[in-house]
């Protein structure tokens, strides 16, 4: 069975980081790419960074310069570094795996997904 777990959601002032991870097993992983999205209360999923097996990595606009997606190949772990959090990136975080389609910023691309992690950012 594929499995997600993400980690590392918490309560920040703006202008502070975090650091999500998400320990993904075998069968969910690899080999694909893998991305992670982002759900606020009232609006739809989005799609916030991805990285390509090998490396290629893709971000929405909003996160271009303060977010990093990054993946340790060896320990199957996704990670994306947070920083200059603003109120706007508050949001359930997921972690997907499992591309079908090569548009790596769309939800229905991904056929795995863990549960989410919170992260709100206050003003």
């Amino acid at each position: 069975q594929a499995q997600l777990v993400e980690s590392g959601g918490a309560s920040v002032q703006a202008g502070g980081s975090l650091r999500l991870s998400c320990a993904a097993s075998r069968d969910s992983a690899t080999p694909s790419p893998m991305a992670w999205f982002r759900q606020a209360p009232g609006k739809e999923r989005e799609g916030v960074a991805a990285i390509r097996i090998i490396g290629t990595t893709f971000y929405t606009d909003s996160v271009k310069g303060r977010f990093t997606i990054t993946k340790d190949n060896a320990k199957n772990t996704l990670f994306l570094e947070m920083n200059f959090l603003k109120p706007d990136d508050t949001a359930v975080y997921y972690c997907a795996a499992g591309a079908r389609t090569p548009f790596l910023l769309r939800a229905s691309t991904y056929a795995h997904w863990g549960q989410g992690t919170q992260v709100t950012v206050s003003s």
